[in-house]
């Protein structure tokens, strides 16, 4: 799937963006803060990844390591990592506009931004799920094939998560709600069939390490 610093730059700013854009808690977070306290306020929530995700990828590329050499496990967290794709691919196909726009979540007491966003993301099982079953094995592949590859895979994702998220509160910021506009639901399509793709490419993997090839 990886093959150069290239490649892992795309698919680090593919899944950065489908992590970026796709509503949970985070994105929530930093329309929430944006909407009460301006969009600096918001585009602090919208750095948390980067201060939370090191201990998780860390974590997940050390357990994914330790499987190497064993085809059987890594093709069963591979195939996990295709369920957990084709889970996100099928909720971004089936996203609906929320009932409410992002200005009517309740305005925070105060800004206290940062120790929010890395509670939210702590506190949310979407990093840990992407980083053990989709994201350490992309890690490994990159690290694979030099320092560089792994750079650009792990630099492209976390830029494109923190500017997606806070594009979508600086957009809602200056023209309105984005989340309910036609616009938004194309995009989600969009990821939903890119996500397809990865997942299909995730079971080619995970066949290819049950089969030792």
């Amino acid at each position: 799937m990886i093959t150069s610093a290239a490649t892992a730059a795309l698919s680090g700013m593919a899944f950065g963006l489908s992590a970026g854009v796709t509503p949970g808690p985070l994105l929530a977070l930093v329309l929430a803060q944006t909407m009460a306290h301006g969009p600096r306020e918001g585009g602090k929530v919208a750095l948390a990844p980067l201060l939370t995700d090191t201990p998780i990828v860390l974590a997940a590329v050390l357990l994914t390591k330790s499987a190497a050499g064993h085809g059987p496990i890594l093709g069963t967290l591979t195939l996990c990592g295709s369920a957990f794709l084709l889970h996100c691919a099928l909720g971004c196909l089936r996203w609906r506009p929320p009932g409410s726009s992002p200005g009517d979540a309740p305005p925070a007491k105060g800004p206290d931004s940062i120790r929010k966003g890395v509670l939210a993301n702590f506190l949310n099982p979407g990093p840990y799920l992407f980083w053990m079953t989709v994201g350490a094995p992309l890690a490994l592949q990159s690290l694979g094939l030099g320092w560089l590859t792994l750079a650009s895979f792990l630099g492209a994702f976390s830029l494109t998560i923190v500017s997606a998220k806070f594009g979508v509160a600086l957009l809602t910021w200056r023209c309105g709600p984005v989340l309910g506009s036609r616009g938004y639901g194309w995009v989600m399509r969009g990821l939903g069939v890119m996500l397809l793709f990865y997942a299909a490419l995730f079971v080619r993997d995970a066949w290819r390490l049950f089969s030792g090839a």
